[in-house]
């Protein structure tokens, strides 16, 4: 009985700290106040080293949405890891990572940013790897190797600071003025955690971790935390050019919505859906509004957590099959499982009135009211339709009459899995809402043309009819995808990205770690450099033995060329 209750007093606690961060919050925003904590360690070469947290009505909501959904989560864990021989670690593990998460939310220091940015991917690694299979030790090890370039990113952004006097970004940016280069390693740092591209590939391959893990990484820790660093440099980004970065961002969401439509595992689909969101989020920051990417990142954040326990439950109750072909009639088994689940993929597509809805529609409206690039207009749209398109194409695979080769084992629907859903399904209809409400700082009246404001709303038509069509492929259809298979593979694997990031980085660093093994390791390097002093030392040493044994031809020996060096010298 001590692990059940174990994990209940942690949601307990958390759920509280929640609430009581989230009316804090409130009252700093009401009261526009900040309340900033300077710890001064030691001073070295007039740089103090301090331990700095800084409690603004961002950083305190933003941590409340934390916390609450990480209550959520232990408490949906409580029955779904019910099974699990390391129970505790796992608790450990994800505690862990929420003291990380908020360790870098409050943080305006450099230094200890790079410990909550350390944290997460330390431990994000442990629970990547934490069913110890094959695939789980590949995808922990790219996930590790690509956050490490953000990490070095980092670490010369505080080499870089150091010449400042100190390390806080809030204090010496707007004092010593902008240099521009530390923030492009910033922009990089985000890039990695954020999994724009081209460090893409790391987010669907994370997926090997447990699905509770993969709720709180993809809602509103890990994988946000990039956005919400530059979210907190975005007085500094607004004096670069920010025109490659809006692409790369707005190309992340369309790879990602295509790539979505042409993959078949569940879990992954909704990672994939994640990196279309994370894109979201970063276009319109690049565009100037960072307000409503942080909306954005709140409403997301319940919704998304939703969508992964729903999925969760479901892979559970499949025999942990993840392949949408082998499910079919799941609303049948599971009713308020599947309910949850399109109330949370609605709010995704930005269904009116749910909570996607208030801050997708704004943002789209925003895009729609500036004068940005075509280009950059139509493809923001045509994702849009992508993310309808693979939403409504998975609540047909799952729920229609499409009839899979799985049956329901009888794992039926947990009460604390439905309370943790319950609440997060309030969240993903009311949150945006209310949100919207309480943090914009005005009311933004939109004058638009009326075909530019259904633009939306036929998109969203569009996509579930794309949707839709997609899901009743059959086999005639399939031949003419092997037909064109290189297109096909093209965009389903994400445009070749795993295969460089994976591939074509070790292939020719193996070759030349081989050829530098055959020379040093197995050819005269490994004879003169490295073992050269032990085999002078050895002869040295066996010469000593041999003087030392007292030889009466060693003494005539030398007695003899002493005589000899003598005469020679007289």
């Amino acid at each position: 009985m001590f692990y059940p209750n174990c994990y209940g007093m942690w949601s307990l606690f958390l759920l509280v700290m929640g609430l009581l961060h989230f009316l804090l919050g409130l009252y700093f925003l009401l009261m526009d106040s900040v309340v900033f904590v300077d710890w001064e360690v030691f001073m070295l070469n007039s740089v103090t080293f301090t331990m700095t947290c800084l409690f603004d009505w961002m950083s305190v909501i933003f941590m409340s949405v934390v916390l609450l959904i990480s209550s959520m989560v232990i408490l949906y864990s409580k029955f779904y890891m019910s099974d699990d021989v390391n129970k505790i670690r796992f608790l450990l593990l994800v505690l862990m990572f929420v003291l990380s998460m908020i360790f870098l939310i409050v943080s305006p220091n450099l230094i200890s940013i790079l410990l909550g940015w350390d944290g997460l991917g330390l431990v994000s690694y442990c629970l990547v790897i934490y069913f110890q299979n094959y695939n789980s030790y590949n995808a922990g090890m790219l996930t590790m190797l690509t956050n490490r370039l953000g990490d070095v990113a980092i670490l010369i952004s505080i080499a870089w600071i150091f010449s400042s006097g100190g390390f806080n970004f809030v204090i010496y940016f707007p004092m010593y003025g902008l240099n521009q280069y530390m923030v492009y390693l910033m922009i990089i740092a985000a890039f990695t955690k954020s999994a724009q591209i081209p460090f893409s590939s790391w987010l669907p391959a994370a997926m090997a971790a447990p699905t509770p893990v993969s709720a709180l990484v993809h809602s509103s820790t890990l994988v946000t935390a990039g956005v919400y660093l530059l979210i907190r440099f975005e007085s500094y980004l607004f004096n670069l050019n920010m025109n490659l970065l809006l692409l790369l961002s707005c190309l992340t969401m369309f790879m990602s919505g295509l790539c979505a439509n042409f993959e078949y595992d569940l879990k992954k689909i909704i990672a994939l859906s994640t990196l279309s969101q994370l894109g979201f989020m970063m276009t319109i920051l690049f565009m100037g509004n960072y307000y409503l990417s942080y909306f954005h990142l709140l409403t997301h954040a319940f919704f998304k957590a939703l969508l992964f326990l729903c999925a969760g439950l479901i892979i559970h109750c499949m025999n942990d099959t993840q392949d949408i072909r082998y499910m079919g009639y799941v609303i049948n088994q599971l009713p308020f499982s599947s309910s949850c689940y399109c109330i949370s993929t609605l709010s995704l597509c930005g269904f009116p009135f749910l909570s996607g809805f208030y801050s997708k529609d704004l943002i789209l409206e925003y895009m729609s009211l500036n004068e940005f690039s075509l280009f950059i207009y139509l493809l923001f749209y045509v994702s849009v339709g992508l993310t309808v398109s693979y939403s409504f194409r998975l609540i047909y695979y799952l729920f229609g009459d499409y009839n899979g080769l799985s049956p329901i084992s009888l794992t039926g629907e947990n009460f604390f899995m439905m309370l943790s859903m319950m609440f997060l399904t309030f969240m993903a209809v009311f949150s945006g809402s209310m949100l919207s409400w309480l943090i914009l700082p005005f009311v933004d009246l939109f004058m638009i043309p009326l075909e530019c404001k259904l633009l939306s709303l036929f998109m969203i038509f569009l996509g579930s009819l794309l949707g839709y069509f997609i899901s009743q492929l059959f086999l005639g259809d399939y031949i003419l995808g092997l037909s064109l298979s290189l297109p096909v593979y093209f965009m389903g694997s994400m445009w070749f990205m795993p295969s460089f990031s994976t591939y074509m980085t070790y292939s020719h660093s193996l070759l030349l770690s081989k050829s530098y093994m055959n020379f040093m390791d197995y050819g005269w390097g490994e004879y003169l450099i490295s073992s050269s002093f032990t085999s002078f030392f050895n002869w040295l040493s066996s010469f000593n033995s041999v003087y030392d044994n007292n030889n009466i031809s060693i003494y005539l020996i030398s007695f003899l060329f002493l005589s000899l060096l003598l005469f020679m010298f007289i």
